[in-house]
């Protein structure tokens, strides 16, 4: 039997991940908003200079991925939309 994620405490732990680099992207004129959590996922978007950066793949998968997946080993995938 599969364990129940709670989604709740899920993105609770994601939203902590994405406050402890915002500082970073902040500095390059960028941001990032979380859009949403599922019990593997997480989609979010970069905002700001990160949005058109031809580093925001780097960004994704180096910085904002890493870091999630440390707060929250459950995620096994950061996605970027575009909106």
């Amino acid at each position: 039997m599969s364990k129940t994620v709670n989604i709740e405490e899920l993105t609770t732990r994601v939203m902590e991940a994405l406050e402890s680099i915002r500082p970073f992207l902040n500095r390059d004129g960028g941001d990032i908003e979380l859009i949403q959590v599922t019990s593997d996922k997480v989609y979010v978007k970069l905002l700001g200079n990160c949005s058109g950066c031809p580093m925001n793949f780097s960004t994704m998968k180096l910085g904002v991925e890493n870091t999630i997946k440390q707060h929250a080993p459950e995620i096994l995938e950061v996605i970027s939309v575009e909106l």
